[in-house]
């Protein structure tokens, strides 16, 4: 048996994907990453693992076809996920020509591969949240991080690729290890820091009538129910195509806050405060995955309530010695 390739691994959803296989007893696993200056190193010190590689030395080693029996399969999950990085050039290059070489391997060797798509790919809503394929050309990006991942989305369809391997939307996704992601952190690690430093929570004012402040709506989704979906769907190499990873269910920013507020034992206090101008006209204030279609694919697994699955993440995690996930617990 090869191994299995996970691509950014030392990040958010990798790193625990790593772990939750370990959990399962399964470590014959490559990481592929850059690690750059941050601290996602952290997300592995507790995870086992075969080798890691640099992003740049894999991609050109299965261009030169090699690993072709080192390899089981691939679960892409590296990319740029900075929704307010503007070098569209960057993000060609990382997130949409480097998804197609992995796909075209993975195809003309019979791999297995999950790639990850993204929620935001679904713009402002009006079209809906659909996975069903039919609907993606008429999806309309806010900014260029997900307009990156809809034309990998529209590439591996028109070029008959999409029922040969699967694609994920992640909507949402907050839990452990996702430390080093600066301003893309969740929003729910973000109130546990400022609670915990200033006692209060700052939320963007809305600038759409239809939303008071607050009320503004996501399908928040544990990064532990987001990785049993994807191992499934490695594990039915028969199930292909896209699919939305969300709870199904949008929760205001008021609600998820308001759990942090009671998960760490202190009074709600939020101050609403101006949106940057730069991202107001490419702001999402609804979000709701459709979920039939997974579902009907056989996948049974009931995600957890956002309020114990917050309830979790800050006290076995947040509040926690040991704050990054570890397959032994």
């Amino acid at each position: 048996m090869g191994d299995i390739v996970i691509t950014g691994g030392a990040g958010f959803i990798g790193s625990a994907i790593v772990c939750e296989l370990n959990k399962r007893g399964v470590d014959n696993i490559l990481i592929v990453d850059e690690l750059g200056c941050d601290e996602r190193w952290r997300n592995l010190v507790n995870l086992r693992f075969a080798d890691f590689v640099h992003k740049d030395d894999f991609i050109s080693t299965i261009q030169l076809g090699d690993w072709t029996e080192k390899i089981d399969g691939i679960i892409h999950m590296g990319a740029c996920t900075d929704t307010t990085e503007t070098d569209a050039d960057f993000l060609m290059w990382n997130n949409y020509e480097y998804t197609k070489i992995i796909a075209q391997w993975c195809v003309s060797n019979n791999k297995r591969l999950v790639y990850a798509s993204s929620g935001a790919t679904y713009g402002d809503g009006s079209q809906g949240f659909s996975d069903d394929h039919k609907n993606l050309h008429k999806l309309k990006p806010l900014n260029m991080y997900a307009y990156s991942k809809h034309l990998f989305d529209l590439w591996a369809l028109r070029n008959n690729i999409l029922d040969k391997i699967a694609g994920i939307k992640y909507f949402n996704v907050y839990g452990p290890n996702e430390y080093h992601k600066g301003e893309m952190r969740s929003v729910i690690h973000k109130a546990f820091e400022q609670i915990r430093a200033t006692g209060k929570m700052k939320l963007f004012k809305s600038y759409n009538p239809k939303f008071a402040d607050g009320a503004q709506k996501r399908d928040f989704v544990y990064v532990k129910d987001v990785v049993d979906m994807t191992i499934f769907l490695y594990n039915n190499p028969h199930l292909n195509g896209i699919f939305n990873c969300g709870m199904g269910k949008a929760h205001t920013f008021y609600e998820v806050v308001e759990s942090v507020f009671m998960a760490v034992g202190k009074n709600i206090y939020i101050e609403y405060i101006d949106m940057p101008v730069n991202i107001r006209e490419k702001y999402q204030y609804f979000t709701e995955a459709e979920m039939e279609k997974i579902r009907e694919a056989g996948y049974e697994h009931r995600f957890q309530p956002i309020e114990s699955a917050i309830c979790d993440y800050v006290k076995n995690y947040l509040m926690s010695e040991d704050r990054y996930l570890n397959p032994e617990e």
